[in-house]
């Protein structure tokens, strides 16, 4: 077995009372794929962050082999005095490191590298974090919910770099989806400790149930143990006291035993406060429109939405997926055509603007609207403390100020005012971010045994399989097509993904226009950046090849190599063959795209 790249032994940590980590072990060798599961304040992201040096544990070691390089995806970035993102990504970069990268990933994410990192969304700050730990190559990445705020063609495009990567990888995310196509390796941290097995995390959930279950059967048979010898304790004791001293010690220590245990958490308890049925008719869109400047958003788009339907809306950020919920809601109004919302329709909204809420302002403050200690759900009071508990906060927490709050409880409490609110029509954008395996589980549950409606936008695909009825997706120019079934049939319906409406609905106007100002004209051929580095490196990468080439036959000179070192002679031999067949192929190369810039310059 290869030896790690980075070990993690006995980690310990505490904070307050609850040790959050006891005894971890996690050892990641080259070229490994490991996905880190468990429940949101499991201690995931602070065990990413002592992995990555962040964060010193209260014992324990951490070993980094010496010279690997390691890169930390945090959940939120600090992008520092940087003044650009450009400048933000190259400062991510070694001594040794090729700029280029930093120039290739930013644009490949969709930035141009002059954006303000003051001012970024929250998928550009994403994206911009994403090309400052890819552009190293480092030895480990270590990624911390890379997936949350990115649009499904990014999702897709970074699934595909990754596995074209030889970086050993420790990823945290909740997209099943994400986590089964990428990771060979499962480490599930569970009440402080780390359970790890050989398979990636389709085999995952299986797996954890069998162990749970196992768990569940040795506490069973614990507590008949410790009745057992209660009931000799009373029975049976008193005329053999002095022989059984020891049986009486092993009783204790089985009560200890049981009295330390300690089990799972609850699952969240997630139910939507549901009002009066509505119409069977909830929303009818006929040809409505809606543009901003020259830019088309929705054109001549028409749907019926009846009771019970599950609708989900894909697309590229900046697509329009939330203005097209808007129109369809009353939110806006179209530029032309007509909706229709149906009767005694009562809606409850959850946007994914978490910044709406008061940093400064506690839990409690957030869902009773700072009046009293009660919150009203479905119309009725509910004790404010019984409420948080449904959403897995402790009563401990009632004080806590938002700011201080992990993104999971974040997002657990957004679903909890969202959801205490009577209604017939939920409108949910990105419910997902943020939350761990569990709470969306639950979720999903939820959302199934809804009598309502639901509108719902994500980027999760196994999400929307596992709950929409039907997906809305923009093909571009303002048109939107509704595919029955999930985010999987959609693809089969389709016949393709959404990679390419990325690059579409970013060009299409820049496309118009060039061809309104020169009907005839063919576009002039250029150089693309991959091409140009290319002619820039190819001469330096050929020279190290002819050195590599002379370095190897210079040993092999020696004609008495093969007789006294037979293991040498057979490295130089391999060395050499690879060498010139890397040096013909980088000729070629070079040739041909000095051929083409001459063509080009020519033209």
């Amino acid at each position: 077995m290869a030896p790690p790249l980075i070990q993690l032994k006995d980690i310990r940590l505490t904070f307050g009372g609850t040790p959050l980590l006891t005894g971890v072990e996690l050892s990641v060798s080259a070229e490994e794929r490991v996905c880190l599961i468990g429940r949101n304040g499991s201690g995931k992201s602070t065990l990413l962050k002592i992995a990555a040096g962040l964060v010193e544990p209260d014992a324990g070691s951490r070993f980094v082999q010496p010279g690997a390089t390691i890169r930390y995806l945090p959940q939120e970035p600090d992008f520092g005095d940087h003044a650009t993102t450009l400048a933000y990504v190259e400062a991510g970069l070694g001594p040794g490191d090729d700029h280029y990268q930093a120039r290739y990933l930013i644009e490949q994410l969709g930035l141009h590298g002059d954006e303000d990192p003051a001012h970024l969304s929250g998928g550009e700050a994403r994206r911009a974090a994403l090309a400052r730990v890819l552009a190293p190559s480092p030895d480990i990445l270590l990624l911390d919910e890379p997936t949350n705020h990115l649009d499904l063609p990014t999702i897709e495009w970074l699934e595909s770099e990754l596995q074209s990567r030889r970086s050993a990888l420790v990823l945290i995310s909740h997209d099943r989806r994400f986590l089964t196509n990428l990771s060979r390796a499962t480490a599930w941290l569970d009440r402080g400790e780390i359970r790890q097995i050989d398979r990636g995390f389709g085999a995952f959930e299986a797996w954890r149930d069998e162990v749970l279950a196992e768990e569940e059967r040795d506490q069973h048979k614990l507590d008949r143990k410790i009745v057992n010898e209660e009931h000799w304790l009373r029975y049976g004791v008193s005329g053999r006291r002095k022989r059984n001293v020891k049986r009486l010690a092993n009783l204790h220590a089985l009560r200890s035993q049981r009295r330390n245990y300690r089990g799972t958490a609850g699952s969240a308890n997630l139910a939507a406060a549901e009002a009066e049925k509505s119409g069977r008719l909830v929303i009818e869109a006929k040809n409505i429109a809606k543009a901003f400047g020259d830019r088309r958003i929705v054109e001549d788009f028409s749907i019926r939405i009846q009771r019970g339907d599950h609708i989900g809306v894909v697309g590229p950020n900046g697509a329009g997926k939330t203005t097209l919920v808007n129109l369809l809601t009353g939110a806006e109004a179209p530029d032309s055509g007509s909706v229709r919302l149906g009767v005694n329709l009562e809606m409850a909204t959850l946007d994914q603007h978490r910044e709406s809420l008061d940093p400064k302002s506690t839990l409690s403050e957030a869902l009773t609207g700072g009046r009293g200690d009660h919150v009203m759900v479905g119309g009725k009071p509910k004790h404010v403390v019984s409420y948080m508990k449904d959403f897995l906060f402790s009563q401990e927490q009632i004080r806590t100020p938002l700011e201080v709050l992990s993104g999971g409880e974040r997002g657990r409490l957004m679903l909890a005012r969202a959801l205490a609110k009577p209604s017939n029509l939920l409108v949910l954008d990105e419910p997902t971010n943020d939350l761990d395996l569990d709470t969306l589980d639950v979720l999903e549950e939820m959302l199934g045994d809804y009598e309502g409606t639901v509108i719902l936008i994500s980027h999760d695909r196994d999400f929307l399989d596992r709950v929409v009825t039907s997906v809305i997706v923009p093909e571009g120019n303002g048109r939107w097509i509704e595919y029955a079934g999930g985010y999987t049939d959609m693809l089969a319906q389709r016949g393709a993904d959404l990679k390419r409406e990325a690059v579409k609905t970013a060009v299409v106007e820049e496309k118009k226009e060039a061809k309104a100002a020169a009907p005839t004209a063919a576009p002039k051929r250029r150089l693309s950046f991959n091409e140009k580095h290319a002619l820039e490196t190819l001469p330096k990468t050929i020279e190290k090849l002819h050195a590599e080439i002379a370095k190897q036959q210079k040993l092999l000179d020696d004609p008495n190599l093969y007789a006294k070192d037979r293991k040498t002679f057979d490295d130089a031999s391999a060395a050499i063959a690879k060498a010139q067949q890397e040096l013909s192929a980088a000729e070629d190369r070079w040739l041909e795209l000095e051929v083409l810039r001459e063509e080009i310059e020519q033209a």
